[in-house]
């Protein structure tokens, strides 16, 4: 990929180095004709390959070698043909915004054109016209002027009309490579997206069950003793646009409160710490007994076959019990898999709670929410993220076809580069020196210190004193021995270089204070654009080790020298996925620390707990001695 970039610069910079020409369809056309009709009745499975102006909209994309529709050939009046590298148009449409939507045939059969389509004869390559006419730019022109109503017409004239730009054939056919590569990878990110989903859902779902599985005896009650019940009513004769309250029904729970009807009525009011359950889905439906917790009041109204259950106890925590009854399972053994399902409202309150003591519920609520937040990140619903995937293909595809005309040329710098090739393959392995600039810091030492002054990092400290990222210092030099030393800024990453074994150096710390800081001697500040605590993790992998033990030398004192950094290879997702990351390490870390802080505590609770019974049980009151 990357040397097809290069390539296709390299290319620009010879064949058409002072800018791209533009130029308007009605110059480039050979021939500019309307196609004839061809009615639905008229379209059969076998015949000669025909394309009615609907399928462009729904079922061709940038390019096809196939029509899905044939017909009658001698049962068309004013046949009217396109053949291979011929541009199709639909010029009927039910929206501005998509109006012309247009796709290149490149299949060896003579076709037959139906009604309310343009075909474009060029000389051009069709693959790169059909993608040159598909960016936001193209549209606007195809959309200009058309009014929105019921059905939006374009013409032949309107057609001819849209500007577009034409590099020479070489150049157009390395754009043509590199788009589909992308299309490519971005439909097998499409299809394996599922899966993936899929996958992790079992994982969440595991490791919940896990948690929720007590394997010491738990006081059990039933749902009824727990909650008072009430049952929603219908809302669907009062929905109105922009109501003031969210019908809550199956659709709303089942998409954790995305799909939202309203309505002006609040029938069955809901409050906060509310429990909502599905009690009514089709059989083996995916939404039946999912539940939702009420974290806002006086928003909601209750619609039917969805019940509510309002904490009455104060032995259950209600995000527990949210936990205990989603998708609980003697629930969702009623579902015969042939019928739908009602939950009755007895079958329910009977169900059997587990309850353990309120701070064990709490500290399962905490690491279930670490879970849940987790997986919500890795599982994003499958249509934002091909959403997102879409306009990630779209912005690339629209940089690589934008040219200025007669000026300069596309934009090809590094960085640029990099957030193409992340978009392709996600994360892309780089030199560390591409993307960040790394210096040698000062000379002050220890000996330096004061008790008020500038704020620094001595290297010695980054073994002892800090961890993954910092904000705040712990010594201060003098302002002139500053006014001499280097500085670290905000986000720069502060690397010890020197140390006496090879597992401590190159250890570092991100420095995370909104002011500068100076550094001392042996240490590399490595300036960059990426995620400040991404990089230190990275820093702290077994693959950064492995580098490093090759790059280090000397006996007594082991030394990786800055400059030598800059050949470090390192994995770098794109910005959001680095923070992606980031946050999941952190939550890990957080629930780490806080067994590692708990365990001294809970360890001598138990041994008082255990003196305590052995001295109960070592002790014969009215036994005589």
């Amino acid at each position: 990929m990357v040397k097809i970039v290069s390539r296709l610069q390299k290319l620009i910079n010879q064949l058409c180095p002072n800018g791209v020409e533009y130029r308007s369809l009605g110059e480039l056309a050979i021939d500019i004709y309307r196609g004839s009709g061809i009615k639905r009745n008229e379209v059969t499975d076998i015949g000669t390959p025909c394309v009615r102006y609907g399928e462009i909209y729904t079922t061709y994309g940038i390019w096809f070698e196939e029509c899905v529709s044939h017909t009658i050939e001698e049962n068309i009046v004013n046949r009217k043909y396109f053949e291979h590298g011929d541009i199709l148009f639909a010029i009927t449409g039910e929206s501005v915004e998509e109006i012309a939507k247009s796709c290149a045939y490149i299949g060896n059969e003579k076709c037959l054109a139906g009604g309310d389509i343009v075909v474009l004869k060029h000389n051009q390559d069709a693959k790169y016209l059909s993608y040159a006419l598909s960016t936001t730019e193209a549209q606007k022109q195809k959309s200009r002027g058309k009014v929105k109503s019921k059905v939006v017409h374009s013409s032949v004239p309107a057609i001819k009309e849209i500007v577009v730009p034409i590099p020479p054939l070489e150049v157009q056919r390395e754009i043509v490579c590199i788009l589909d590569n992308l299309a490519e990878l971005t439909m097998q990110f499409t299809a394996k997206l599922t899966e993936e989903l899929v996958a992790r859902k079992k994982q969440y779902e595991f490791y919940r069950g896990k948690l929720l599985t007590f394997n010491f005896e738990i006081h059990q009650y039933q749902l009824k003793e727990l909650v008072d019940f009430r049952n929603g009513k219908g809302h669907e004769k009062d929905i109105a646009q922009g109501g003031k309250y969210v019908v809550v029904n199956s659709k709303f729970i089942s998409t954790n409160g995305k799909v939202r009807k309203y309505t002006n009525q609040q029938i069955c009011p809901l409050y906060i710490d509310d429990i909502l359950m599905v009690m009514s889905d089709l059989p083996n439906g995916r939404a039946l007994a999912k539940c939702y917790l009420v974290e806002e009041d006086d928003k909601y109204t209750l619609n039917q076959r969805i019940g509510a259950f309002h904490i009455k106890s104060d032995v259950v925590n209600a995000k527990f019990l949210l936990y205990v009854l989603n998708r609980n399972q003697k629930l969702l053994d009623f579902d015969n898999g042939i019928d739908q399902t009602n939950l009755k409202k007895e079958d329910i309150l009977n169900i059997l709670i587990p309850v353990p003591p309120l701070d064990i519920q709490n500290r399962m609520v905490h690491v279930l929410d670490n879970f849940d937040a987790i997986c919500t990140e890795l599982n994003i619903s499958l249509s934002i993220e091909i959403e997102v995937r879409q306009k990630q293909y779209e912005y690339y595809r629209d940089l690589l076809l934008t040219f200025v005309e007669q000026g300069s040329t596309i934009l090809t710098d590094r960085q640029t580069l990099i957030n193409l090739l992340q978009y392709v393959f996600g994360t892309v392995y780089v030199r560390l020196g591409d993307i960040a600039t790394i210096t040698r810091g000062g000379n002050f030492q220890k000996r330096d210190f004061v008790t008020n002054g500038f704020p620094c990092i001595h290297y010695g400290q980054i073994y002892t004193s800090y961890g993954i990222y910092a904000d705040k210092t712990i010594t201060n030099i003098s302002e002139d021995e500053a006014e001499k030393s280097k500085k670290a800024a905000k986000n720069d990453i502060i690397m010890a270089v020197t140390s006496e074994n090879i597992d401590d150096v190159c250890k570092c710390v991100a420095w995370l204070g909104e002011y500068e800081i100076a550094v001392s001697g042996h240490t590399a500040i490595i300036h960059h654009e990426q995620n400040p605590k991404f990089l230190a993790y990275y820093f702290h992998t077994e693959d950064f080790y492995k580098q490093k033990k090759k790059l280090a030398h000397g006996t007594k004192v082991i030394e990786v020298t800055p400059d030598k950094l800059n050949d470090i290879i390192i994995p770098l997702p794109s910005i959001e996925e680095q923070e992606r990351i980031v946050s999941v390490l952190d939550r890990f870390d957080t629930l780490c620390n806080d067994l590692s802080n708990g365990l001294p505590a809970e360890i001598e609770a138990r041994q008082k707990q255990y003196e305590y019974y052995r001295d109960k049980l070592l002790t014969f009151k009215g036994l005589s001695k």
